[in-house]
């Protein structure tokens, strides 16, 4: 029998997808520059429909792919040559929200967003907000670690999960962390954040959740430059203050978010974003102490307000940004590097000289609180040769920002994108402990193969 036989025999018939429109739809993630076609796509609606999908495969060899919403900006949900997508949508229920114990217990497939909509008549939310917080899903989030424009203050997904019910790649059932922030022995639920599906699927997670703050100031500076603000950044970190928040987007880029949503940002070669969150007090004191700062940084126009409609469109500008440069090319990349807040000016510079090099265009907005950079790489893919030089123009930037003692990768995760990578950062032997984790968990490397580590095991016929 083959998979599909093989799939209807456990009860998935009704939820197995075969044909070429439908294969299609699942054949890319946010990363379209990569496409692959799965042998079959089951639509899962329960928690034992997805160990009965994991069992099939393991019986079989066949590699699987868990997939959410496909957001993912590296491949990372790209399905596996012969393999099966196992697709979490339907499990999109958000089970509980204990307000005593500010934790919320939801399925995978539940949206980002709607997390902070359950818990807001608990005077409650989930911090972690990546810019696709409106369509990604918990499953994918909790795969790359995923962060967002408040994580400076929040952290990461990893800083707000608890628990997880997770099938391994063999189809067992087991339970990591718990709904307690105290736990003993190994934190396996730490090592699961951010495995990009290495170590199987999470059908349920124990969330924490954080408090609505009394007050929120956002406030927006313009600068003249990318490295002027960028040393801002640094010079707000260096006198203790710790924002929520701090973002920052450059002239290309706020030309993309007016032309999408209309923000009203003031204008100018760059735009810092900084936000204020916690008790009146907390809040006043430290607004005073960054006005003093904005000032001396050589900011010109500053902004500010605390009205929950203006700073909702503040927002809604730099989450748009990623799709709304689309209103300026064709095509693009989205990188996703991280240097030291300290180097942040010398980065800018860097990726500002090496655009000008390559005269390729570069709109940048990252997370400059964390130094995580996401330049967005401007091309027309109808040019013989444009996506080659942006790739090479990409590599560029990731070399950069592990030159400078940064990362490959912030929250958008390694995938099949930045695998070729890995070895600027890592030496032989550290990713030969990689793969020995992996090989323990997986050893038939079937959980999202290829992805992160290049695979050692061929695909089964």
């Amino acid at each position: 029998m083959d998979v599909h036989d093989e799939l209807a025999a456990v009860g998935l018939e009704a939820r197995v997808m075969g044909g070429d429109a439908q294969l299609a739809a699942f054949g890319s993630d946010g990363l379209t520059a990569f496409y692959q076609r799965a042998a079959a796509v089951v639509v899962v609606e329960s928690a034992d429909e997805v160990v009965a999908a994991v069992k099939v495969c393991h019986r079989l060899g066949l590699p699987f792919v868990a997939r959410g919403s496909g957001t993912s900006l590296s491949g990372g949900s790209l399905p596996v040559e012969g393999g099966v997508v196992i697709a979490l949508n339907r499990l999109d229920k958000v089970l509980e929200v204990d307000p005593q114990t500010r934790t919320a217990v939801v399925e995978p497939g539940v949206i980002n967003l709607d997390v902070s909509r359950a818990a807001a008549r608990h005077g409650l939310a989930y911090a972690p907000d990546p810019s696709s917080q409106s369509v990604c899903s918990i499953g994918g989030n909790l795969a790359f670690n995923s962060g967002g424009a408040h994580c400076l203050k929040h952290g990461m997904t990893s800083n707000h999960v608890l628990g997880l019910t997770v099938v391994l790649p063999d189809g067992e059932v087991v339970e990591l962390g718990g709904a307690s922030t105290e736990h003993v022995g190994p934190d396996w639920t730490g090592m699961f954040c951010g495995s990009e599906g290495l170590f199987g699927i999470a059908i349920r997670a124990t969330l924490r959740l954080v408090p609505v703050p009394e007050a929120v100031r956002t406030s927006l500076a313009v600068y003249d430059s990318l490295e002027a603000a960028g040393d801002a950044v640094a010079q707000i970190v260096a006198d203790g203050l710790l924002p929520v928040a701090m973002e920052i987007m450059d002239a290309l880029a706020m030309e993309a978010a007016e032309a999408s949503v209309k923000p009203g940002y003031p204008a100018g070669a760059a735009l810092l974003i900084v936000e204020l969150e916690g008790e009146r007090e907390v809040v006043d004191a430290d607004a005073r102490r960054l006005d003093e700062l904005l000032g001396a940084s050589g900011a010109g126009a500053i902004r500010t307000t605390e009205d929950l409609g203006e700073r909702a469109l503040i927002w809604k500008g730099r989450k748009s940004a990623f799709s709304a440069v689309g209103w300026l090319s064709p095509d693009y990349l989205v990188q996703d590097g991280v240097v030291p807040r300290t180097r942040l000016g010398e980065a800018l510079a860097e990726i500002d000289r090496l655009s000008a090099e390559s005269g390729i265009r570069v709109a940048n907005v990252f997370h400059a609180g964390d130094g995580n950079l996401h330049p967005l790489i401007l091309f027309d893919g109808r040019e013989p040769g444009a996506v080659d030089r942006a790739e090479a123009l990409a590599g560029d930037i990731l070399r950069l920002c592990v030159a400078l003692g940064g990362s490959i990768t912030g929250e958008h995760g390694v995938g099949v994108e930045k695998r070729k990578y890995m070895s600027l950062m890592f030496a032989e032997d550290d990713l030969a402990l990689m793969r020995r984790i992996r090989d323990a968990v997986d050893p038939a490397e079937l959980a999202n193969r290829g992805k992160v580590l290049e695979p050692a095991v061929a695909v089964a016929p």
